[in-house]
């Protein structure tokens, strides 16, 4: 790859991260028999916030997020105009229905920038260093609402939102101290993406040229947007879950993501069979064993 040639990838790759696009909200509760409510709140900073709560007949809540560029429907991937991920449509849907089933209440929502919620810091993506507000904006809204406020609270939290929901647990203990498990699905260092993907690409210092450029868009250096240390600071129990042959990391991230938790009680389980990272958000649509065990042992 040529000069030209290895800046114009460095700069799609740079838009790509620091910004996301928003994508359509295709399919609702109701599609699965699910009885739900559109709701509405703010972030820790005041960017609205757009969700569903689908109620159970139960004293369990699991608050669930989603990965960039997607929200809290999933993703339209077998769309032309979003297939940069697969080809494929990632749909969160099953999973809510399973959790559901499974006698629990469901909270989700789109977090800044994505979905039909409000845009936030400027439109940037902090890589959870600014979307964490959002996480602690839904942990208030559930302990503002008298049907949810005294429930056993757990959160199910994706790439994008398991990155916001270990900065939080830095950045505000005391707004987590009720939540009894976490589910960590796909969190990332944004460095090792960088890195990986220059890699493939055969760009040398393709970080440090991503850096730079990463940082004339929003400001942030990668270093701000994911530091490892955050996660000494999640000691609730936590599942944490992968890709193994994820072609766009590295399986030694998430291993250390996974070591530096603090919780004593962790679990780390590998997706085997693709490399493909956005089917590892499907995977649970018909594989919910493990997703129910691990909040069915804690809650």
């Amino acid at each position: 790859m040529n000069t030209v040639e290895a800046k114009e990838f460095i700069d799609t790759l740079a838009d790509l991260m620091s910004r996301s696009a928003r994508t359509p909200i295709l399919r609702r509760p109701d599609d699965y028999g699910l009885e739900y409510e559109d709701v509405f709140f703010p972030s820790l900073d005041g960017v609205p916030l757009e969700g569903w709560f689908i109620p159970a007949n139960s004293d369990r809540l699991i608050v669930a997020n989603h990965p960039m560029p997607c929200n809290r429907y999933g993703y339209p991937g077998h769309l032309p105009q979003w297939g940069d991920f697969g080809g494929f449509e990632v749909n969160f849907l099953p999973q809510y229905k399973a959790l559901h089933d499974a006698g629990y209440n469901v909270l989700t929502y789109d977090l800044r920038n994505h979905g039909r919620s409000g845009m936030g810091s400027g439109g940037i993506n902090g890589h959870g260093a600014l979307e964490y507000r959002d996480v602690v904006g839904s942990l208030r809204y559930a302990k503002s609402r008298p049907d949810t406020s005294d429930m056993k609270t757990a959160l199910l939290s994706r790439c994008l939102g398991a990155n916001a929901s270990i900065v939080g647990m830095k950045e505000h203990p005391n707004e987590f101290a009720h939540i009894l498990a976490l589910m960590a699905v796909q969190p990332i260092s944004p460095r090792v993406f960088a890195e990986k993907l220059t890699e493939n690409a055969g760009i040398e210092n393709g970080v440090q040229m991503f850096n730079e450029a990463f940082h004339d868009r929003t400001g942030l250096r990668l270093e701000e947007t994911w530091p490892m240390e955050d996660a000494r600071s999640v000691t609730v129990p936590t599942l944490v879950t992968q890709v193994h042959d994820d072609f766009r990391t590295k399986p030694s991230n998430v291993q250390e993501i996974f070591d530096t938790i603090a919780a004593e009680d962790k679990k780390l389980f590998w997706i085997e069979g693709t490399d493909e990272r956005f089917q590892g958000y499907n995977y649970w649509n018909d594989h919910p064993e493990l997703m129910l065990e691990w909040f069915d042992s804690h809650m």
